[in-house]
């Protein structure tokens, strides 16, 4: 039974890896760039519900009524302005700004915050849970973000497929020139897939605050987590990054219950063997995750 409340949590704990990556692995869909600034920018989603819920005493998750919102303008910007300025030129000058944007906003963090761990506070969801046997039970909180990250990629997925704009990503994703000659407007596409990446990074932010404390530093670890998630699932395959997550989630489960110094490098493990069998994912898309 302790083996089996293992696998659980560390499928839970997969729906949260699974919301770090999604936005990572739709931008590589989309413009096949790899946006090192990914982790910070979910740490700057985090501080932003801090600020909030400090000003105006709400739940965290109220916060997110304006982090998504901000999220999604703050990529859109930094798309429309920076990024996209350094398509045409391969594959290294969208690494280096992303690159530095993450230190500028890492470093911002750390001094208007400080290096000292911050939490965001959301009452009781946090320690209730559901009790299926006595050595069993199910937080209310890993249980809701579970949700929360299939119901973020179920609609990411339908949104893709059966609107106008995702036929225009999918388009886009696939031919960029045969796409600009129908008229479709690709700095705008990239821009609005950059908006939906930061976006759904503000509610990995919020749940990462709330699941446990976070400081300005922590930027590279999460990046690390979504990276290795969509290389296990496959690049630019959205439900391939759920799949990826909830494995490296159960890795890092299964190890911490061998081990706690196992945690982090039972996932590391996994990740690198599926990178040695199969370096593709393992359910890796051609162009924007369809």
């Amino acid at each position: 039974m302790a083996w089996l409340n293992t696998i659980v949590q560390g499928v839970l704990l997969g729906g949260l890896y699974a919301l770090f990556a999604t936005g990572l692995s739709l931008v590589f869909g989309v413009m096949r760039v790899v946006n090192l600034a990914h982790g910070v920018l979910t740490l700057l989603a985090a501080y932003l519900a801090l600020v909030i819920v400090d000003l105006t005493d709400v739940n965290p998750f109220l916060a997110l009524l304006v982090v998504i919102p901000v999220m999604f303008g703050l990529g859109y910007v930094a798309q429309r302005l920076l990024i996209n300025l350094t398509l045409a030129g391969g594959v290294l000058p969208p690494l280096l700004v992303t690159f530095g944007i993450a230190v500028i906003i890492e470093n911002t963090l750390l001094e208007v915050f400080s290096a000292d761990s911050q939490g965001l506070n959301a009452g009781r969801i946090e320690t209730v849970s559901i009790t299926i046997t006595d050595r069993l039970a199910i937080g209310w909180f890993p249980l809701g973000l579970f949700v929360a990250a299939v119901v973020v990629l179920g609609g990411l997925q339908l949104f893709v497929d059966r609107t106008r704009f995702g036929r225009a990503l999918r388009a886009t994703s696939d031919d960029r020139e045969a796409a600009q000659l129908m008229a479709i407007n690709d700095r705008h596409i990239y821009a609005v897939a950059m908006g939906i990446a930061l976006a759904v990074a503000g509610i990995a932010g919020v749940f990462t605050g709330v699941r446990t404390t976070f400081g300005p530093l922590d930027g590279a670890i999460l990046l690390i987590f979504a990276f290795e998630a969509v290389i296990i699932g496959g690049l630019g395959s959205l439900w391939g990054t759920l799949i990826g997550g909830i494995i490296l989630g159960v890795a890092q489960s299964i190890g911490a219950q061998l081990s706690p110094g196992w945690f982090q490098l039972a996932g590391h493990l996994v990740f690198l063997a599926v990178l040695v069998i199969r370096p593709t994912g393992l359910f890796p898309r051609e162009g924007v995750a369809a």
